[in-house]
């Protein structure tokens, strides 16, 4: 069978990837200091970050054409995320909107990152979300009460950083989140946060999940993921 341009970009993201052993847990390179957001994996303090796969729908059945990869980095003040994102087509906002949160901007392509500190209470944890054109959100989400109480004006202070590449069909977003906005606890090598990863894509709207959270919202805290800040 003749490779399709599909089939080649999933084999040359398999093939440059170092990836994290445990399906489940997720390892944050430790760099020396804060670096500038490029939305580019040959940047040299992305190449030996590991990369977990997002893959999947929401209860863990593959998306066919649409496997990601996610990298994290981390300073004592901030956490970055890289994410690598191909697709078949996009499905973009009119009218973006750069200096401010873009309300419901899941009703269109996203990559998403829902992370928590508080082992105690999993159902506190922030969400982040990027657009491949620049959008953005920040949400301080707490699923205690009846309604959910889901925060859109809260400000956490992260920078993103995106890149379409047209002919490849990949899009590239980066984002960098001060540590201090998702807990208070102490930034230190070994720290683990529970963590989730998302993207939402295209007309035909596919929703992936790293961790599958076998229901239709992504807010299921149960099943996220670790992360782990490495020495």
């Amino acid at each position: 069978m003749k490779p399709t341009r599909r089939t080649l970009l999933a084999a040359g993201l398999t093939a440059g990837a170092l990836r994290a052993a445990d399906p489940g847990r997720m390892s944050s390179k430790r760099i020396a200091k804060d670096v500038p957001l490029t939305a580019d994996m040959s940047a040299e303090w992305w190449a030996s970050a590991l990369a977990v796969t997002v893959e999947n729908d929401r209860w863990g059945k593959p998306v066919a054409g649409h496997r990601s990869e996610v990298r994290s980095l981390w300073t004592p003040d901030h956490l970055y995320f890289l994410f690598t994102c191909p697709y078949e087509d996009l499905y973009l906002k009119p009218n973006p909107v750069y200096d401010a949160d873009t309300w419901e901007l899941w009703d269109w392509d996203v990559a998403e990152v829902f992370i928590g500190s508080d082992v105690k209470d999993i159902k506190r944890y922030k969400e982040f979300e990027i657009s491949p054109r620049g959008e953005w959100i920040d949400l301080d989400v707490n699923l205690n009460p009846t309604p959910p109480a889901i925060d859109a004006k809260w400000n956490s202070g992260f920078e993103s950083k995106t890149r379409i590449e047209r002919k490849r069909r990949v899009w590239y977003g980066e984002m960098k989140i001060p540590l201090a906005s998702i807990g208070p606890h102490p930034v230190e090598a070994g720290r683990e946060y529970r963590v989730n990863l998302y993207r939402i894509q295209g007309t035909k709207r596919r929703h992936l999940a790293w961790r599958p959270v076998n229901q239709e919202w992504f807010h299921n805290p149960a099943a996220f993921g670790i992360l782990r800040l490495a020495p």
